[in-house]
């Protein structure tokens, strides 16, 4: 028996360490031997030496695998591996594989992640921050383009178009501002703090605009001619795909266009004719250039002798005869420019499709492809500033709002709330810089934007809330003075659009990434589907028995890692804030790797019906992710011992529900047997991941409530100001005045309680008293005055005259 479970322990090390073909030979040799010594029993012996030599043959001669047991798997695989729509081919060919790849890999290398260069403005991108932006900013009031304008202000569309707002992904050489995607993205982070409608007028254009379609896809010609006139905007673009009949589901699209022969420009020409009908397209009633997404049909072969040619994207002049535009939709009150588009009959020579002739049916791949870049940056950015926002924001007021003598920050009801917003802000913010870092460096991460598009949206759903809750009346009665409002109404707009998130949570992200990230998948799926069978048979041996290999490592690893407390785990050059996490990441990692493996096989096609166990392994995936981000930017950061407290709470965040996603999964597995078998490898010891205590939130509410550098850090990027005229700089204003008059405040409330002062004054005649029994300074007795009048200016809320208040429009 000893040396029996000697043998598994070597085989579970070797697996652990990911041993090689002539390894486990060694090791099997080894233990059939010494099996032979111990129990000579014939037919035993027989059967043992029947498998070993059938094991040996499988690992170390390839040509006799293929034979007797490739053949069989590769028909197997072909026939459960689940079949894919010529759209879902384009989505995960759609964008590249970066950090995703190395945690479905199971093994993610740390050291990779930490040498990642630490994302950074230049001189210049600083300088159009606080420069441009800012000054925006600085010129947005929300009330009145929300409430009184309904639109912004021709200052503000003109200001915007003079500092290049609508080009700042455009090359230089267009006359754009050729930002980064960190820029990009901090740009709309800070606007959208001020504004949402003056964050999504201005991201819409950089985004799937159609500026980065132009830029990849368009032709000289096309890009000579649009891209400096939407830098200077001279012209303002909108992209239409979205219809009534077709929102997540591309191919359903029931917008045409007819290749045929019309005149233009008093010449007859092959263009098409052009049906559609389109709605909820931002900036589409003030839009000069409309880019648009439909399906060519070719019925008279003028083109290629194929008929159906796929959906292609084109870029239409909102001036052409039968283009109509100009109503509006009104998404809650934000009021940034969104209305539909439809057109019947209206022809357009071929020289209007972005990439000319050439890119007919390609426009899905383009689409994928652009959207991989702008779903990462847009909504992720706009999310993360309302985190930013919220941050600021609440831990200001819960620290000058008092209720029966104290800040109500210090009461643990409003601790608790205080902490998530901090926490999920924080992982909001790493996620993004670490994400436009993976863009700068030239990654199309369709995997990872996808996770930032559903989950800083759904955590900025969450700190908003929280921000309410916290704010309650302050926050509830719209006015000039209210900040969190309008962010609290927009949160649905950003939870259904670009991908729903219900949908990119049970269909995208694992869907997608389980091909597209995967080491091996859709190599396998691609040698199944070759024409050359013979070909593809050698292909399919090669990558599927490394595929195996994999696996047995990840059953060693995730069973090592579960029951060793993940101490074994292999981590980079540490911190000691951060060493164990490391570790219980790379446990996770090689668990979900091997459980995605397990469910793929086991489902096949199926799964794609299977969305609530998609959707467990995406969030497992997501949260993997998210924490990595996490550990990088505090590692970039210096690993500041003073932002520990929303490292543990956000790391310790992304464990717990890793390990509840892990678990959901096998507690609502289709194969009992499976999910007990993967139980016990992946929870060996049992689930013993919990949530962040009360002492890191306590210590998370706190820094929310006292100036820090962990404070500026957290909140950084965010519109500041400290104007008391200003929504935002009223509280921050009273928030500053009451940390400067704290020491003051405590000898007031000291000598008040010990009967040196009467209760029953005023403030002003308390402070004389303690002026005049030398208790406060003037100096002193100023500051609490001061406070105290921030204070009471920065609690208060709007109210209207019933003249004020307009009787034909509902707000």
């Amino acid at each position: 028996m000893a040396l029996f479970l000697l043998f598994i322990l070597a085989a579970l090390i070797l697996a652990y360490l990911g041993g090689e073909a002539i390894a486990w030979s060694l090791l099997l040799t080894i233990g059939i031997l010494l099996y032979s010594l111990i129990d000579p029993s014939p037919l035993g012996l027989l059967l043992l030496w029947a498998g070993y030599i059938a094991a040996i043959t499988l690992l170390n001669f390839p040509d006799l695998r293929r034979q007797y047991l490739t053949t069989r798997i590769f028909g197997w695989v072909s026939r459960v591996l689940p079949g894919l729509s010529d759209t879902e081919k384009e989505a995960i060919a759609a964008g590249t594989v970066s950090w995703d790849g190395e945690l479905f890999s199971g093994k993610p290398n740390w050291h990779h992640l930490l040498n990642m260069p630490k994302p950074e403005l230049s001189d210049a991108e600083v300088a159009f921050i606080n420069g441009p932006v800012n000054e925006l900013c600085t010129q947005l009031d929300d009330w009145e383009i929300t409430h009184e304008r309904y639109d912004l202000p021709p200052e503000i569309w003109q200001f915007i178009k003079d500092n290049g707002f609508f080009g700042m992904i455009v090359p230089k050489k267009y006359g754009g501002l050729e930002l980064s995607a960190l820029a990009h993205s901090t740009a709309v982070m800070k606007i959208a703090t001020r504004s949402i409608t003056a964050a999504v007028t201005v991201m819409v254009p950089n985004s799937l605009g159609p500026s980065e379609l132009l830029m990849h896809y368009g032709t000289q010609k096309q890009r000579d001619y649009y891209l400096p006139r939407l830098a200077k905007g001279e012209e303002i673009p909108c992209f239409a795909l979205t219809g009534p009949q077709a929102g997540s589901d591309a191919g359903a699209i029931p917008d045409t266009g007819i290749v045929c022969k019309g005149e233009w420009e008093g010449k007859e020409v092959i263009g098409l004719r052009l049906n559609w009908n389109k709605r909820y397209i931002t900036l589409a009633p003030v839009a000069t250039v409309l880019g648009l997404a439909f399906k060519v049909y070719d019925p008279d072969k003028l083109l290629s002798d194929v008929v159906d040619r796929g959906v292609t994207c084109a870029l239409i002049p909102t001036s052409t005869p039968g283009v109509q535009t100009g109503a509006r939709h009104l998404p809650l009150n934000t009021v940034f420019m969104n209305g539909p588009t439809w057109g019947k009959d209206v022809f357009i020579p071929l020289d209007y499709l972005i990439g000319g002739e050439d890119f007919i049916g390609k426009g899905w791949m383009m689409l994928m492809n652009c959207l991989a870049v702008g779903r990462a940056i847009s909504l992720p950015a706009l999310a993360t500033g309302a985190g930013k926002l919220s941050s600021l924001t609440s831990g200001a007021y819960a620290r000058i709002r008092e209720q029966f003598g104290l800040p109500i920050g210090y009461f643990e009801g409003v601790k608790e709330a205080l902490a998530p917003i901090g926490g999920l802000s924080y992982i909001m913010d790493s996620a993004r810089c670490m994400t436009a870092g993976l863009l700068d460096q030239g990654e199309k991460p369709s995997v990872p934007s996808a996770i930032l598009k559903y989950h800083n949206t759904e955590k900025m759903r969450k700190v908003v809330g929280h921000a309410m809750d916290i704010h309650a009346g302050r926050g509830v009665i719209k006015g000039p003075r209210n900040y969190i409002a309008r962010v609290y109404q927009a949160i649905p707009i950003s939870i259904t659009v670009e991908g729903a998130n219900i949908l990119t949570r049970s269909l995208m992200i694992f869907g997608q990434g389980s091909i597209r990230s995967h080491p091996y998948l859709l190599k396998e799926m691609e040698a199944a589907q070759m024409e050359d069978r013979e070909k593809g048979l050698q292909e399919f041996d090669h990558v599927f028995f490394k595929h195996i290999h994999r696996n047995v490592q990840l059953v060693g690893r995730s069973l090592m890692l579960g029951l060793t407390g993940s101490l074994i785990a292999e981590v980079p050059e540490h911190h000691p804030l951060s060493k164990r996490y490391f570790q219980h990441l790379s446990r996770f990692a090689a668990a979900f790797a091997l459980l995605s493996d397990v469910t793929l096989m086991s489902l096949g096609g199926d799964l794609k019906r299977r969305e609530k166990i998609s959707a467990r392994l995406g969030d497992c995936l997501s949260y993997l992710y998210l924490a990595s981000s996490v550990l990088k930017r505090f590692h970039d950061d210096g690993c500041p011992r003073e932002d520990a407290p929303l490292l543990d709470w956000a790391v310790q965040h992304c464990l717990y529900n890793t390990q509840q996603a892990l678990h959901e999964t096998l507690k609502n597995y289709p194969s009992p047997i499976l999910a007990i078998l993967m139980r016990l490898v992946i929870f060996p010891l049992g689930r013993n991941m919990e949530p962040a205590n009360d002492i890191t939130e306590d210590a998370i509410a706190d820094l929310l409530l006292h100036p820090s550098a962990a404070r500026d850090r957290l909140v950084e990027g965010v519109y500041r100001s400290t104007q008391p005229d200003d929504p935002i700089g009223r509280v921050e204003n009273a928030f500053l005045l009451k940390i400067a008059a704290e020491s003051a405040e405590k000898a007031l409330k000291k000598a008040i309680k010990a009967g040196k002062l009467d209760e029953g004054l005023t403030l002003d005649e308390q402070l004389q008293q303690a002026r005049e029994k030398n208790i406060l300074t003037e100096s002193e007795s100023q500051k609490v005055r001061d406070a105290a009048e921030a204070v009471d200016d920065a609690i208060q809320v709007d109210h209207f005259h019933p003249d004020e208040l307009p009787v034909t429009q509902s707000d």
